[in-house]
């Protein structure tokens, strides 16, 4: 079994702190786990204990199911990454380029279902490019359950309904 540069507790915390402080966003615990094992000194028991230290220490906050960087852990984090050896600096950064492109989609493409007394739902659904968002829409389902059908498909090709939007909406050009 290959050794990795990740040899102890405070190796493993500095790898999270630099991985954490160049994330777009907040990620699962299991996209940090898919992240550090860019060395082959990372184990999840390991990396499981570091995080609940770091959220205890407030240098990582967890909010659902989300790690996010703290201003105290993005202090420590620019102190300490020369710490890291280049190579384990260079493979994070390789694979934060994926997570950071779908962290960057997931916030442009948005989703809410609101339950109604009368057992239907209203789904909210944002499309935004950048700061500004392209489209804003409440739509009336007849069930939560068919709202999050449909929440599904948008955020499957958001792109497809706003073009449809754009379609109905732009009459002049179809004729």
């Amino acid at each position: 079994m290959p050794i990795g540069f990740i040899q102890d507790e405070l190796d493993l915390k500095l790898l999270i702190l630099y991985i954490m402080d160049r994330t777009a966003g907040p990620i699962t615990f299991l996209q940090l786990f898919e992240l550090a094992l860019c060395d082959a000194g990372v184990d999840y028991f390991s990396l499981s204990q570091a995080v609940d230290h770091m959220v205890s220490t407030g240098q990582l906050e967890q909010e659902g199911e989300r790690y996010h960087i703290t201003d105290k852990g993005r202090r420590n984090s620019q102190i300490c990454e020369s710490s890291l050896p280049r190579s384990v600096r260079r493979h994070c950064d390789e694979n934060l380029i994926n997570v950071n492109e779908a962290l960057r989609v997931e916030a442009q493409v948005r989703t809410q279902v609101a339950a109604r007394e009368d057992g239907t739902a209203t789904l909210c659904l944002t499309l935004e490019d950048g700061d500004s968002p392209l489209i804003q829409a409440a739509v009336l389902a007849s069930s939560p359950e068919q709202a999050e059908r449909w929440a599904g498909t948008f955020k499957e090709n958001p792109a497809a309904f706003y073009h449809g939007v754009i379609k109905l909406l732009d009459r002049e050009g179809l004729s």
